[in-house]
């Protein structure tokens, strides 16, 4: 089984405390499909678990999705602002929206400046941060999107991520 690497820090995008009892990761790509499907059932058990549960999310965009490598930058551009996550679930939400006319629309209703987004396209300013987290990810093992990793181990079930919600149900139990 692959192992989490690096360990959560707080270079990170996280929901919740790091010392929850079940720290779930992932490596998404904003225009991945699945990562799409994914999403709603980490909201689902984001709501479900609260407390018990940390999430964090790492940047993996997939060279087949022309759009993904920009959403991610949109993200970290947001995250810039102490607006991750809206970004993040916003990017999620309208996947079959992506490119330049979604996210002008998505900074300025963030109220972040539209100007300042395509300077961050054009220098590619968080090129760097978006490669670690690829990097972090093929270390780790991830060969596809999304990629979970619950408490440090990669998540392969052979229900895939349908089953998320119940493998965290069953981890949780002798702790409650």
């Amino acid at each position: 089984m692959s192992q989490l690497h690096p360990d959560v820090s707080s270079r990170d995008h996280i929901s919740g405390d790091t010392r929850a009892p079940i720290v779930l990761v992932e490596y998404g790509d904003y225009q991945c499909p699945y990562c799409g499907a994914a999403a709603a059932i980490v909201q689902r058990i984001q709501k479900r678990f609260g407390n018990e549960l940390c999430f964090v999310f790492r940047n993996f965009p997939l060279s087949m999705h022309p759009e993904a490598q920009n959403a991610a930058v949109v993200a970290e551009f947001a995250a810039r602002h102490g607006k991750f996550w809206e970004a993040h679930d916003a990017l999620y939400a309208n996947q079959r929206s992506l490119g330049g006319p979604f996210y002008v629309q998505l900074v300025k209703s963030l109220g972040l400046s539209e100007s300042d987004l395509e300077q961050a396209l054009r220098n590619d300013e968080f090129e760097e941060r978006i490669r670690d987290d690829i990097a972090s990810g093929e270390r780790s093992g991830v060969t596809g999107t999304p990629a979970f990793y619950v408490n440090g181990e990669k998540f392969d079930a052979p229900g895939g991520f349908q089953v998320l919600e119940a493998v965290i149900e069953e981890l949780l139990r002798p702790t409650r």
